[in-house]
């Protein structure tokens, strides 16, 4: 059984924005809480950049971070077969 998409209404960087997405209200409220947070970082370090140009160096931001995760869970999953195959 597949589970129904929920439509949450969040406010990131002082817009509404309605989301629909298959996880919890709770789970999309926090990733927008996560989203609001960074920008409003970025927004107090820079505050001559517009809104798109606060989106765009927290989205480089983020991705940053996946692309550094996913390597971190290669190196860990190569050494968890290594050992099995000691």
């Amino acid at each position: 059984m597949t589970q129904e998409a929920n439509k949450v209404i969040v406010h990131i960087f002082g817009e509404q924005h309605a989301i629909k997405g298959k996880g919890s209200e709770d789970y999309i409220r926090s990733l927008a809480y996560d989203v609001d947070r960074r920008m409003k970082e970025v927004s107090l370090k820079y505050p001559l950049l517009a809104a798109h140009q606060v989106a765009v160096l927290v989205s480089l931001n983020m991705a940053d971070e996946i692309a550094k995760l996913k390597e971190e869970q290669k190196t860990v999953l190569d050494m968890l077969g290594e050992k099995t195959e000691l």
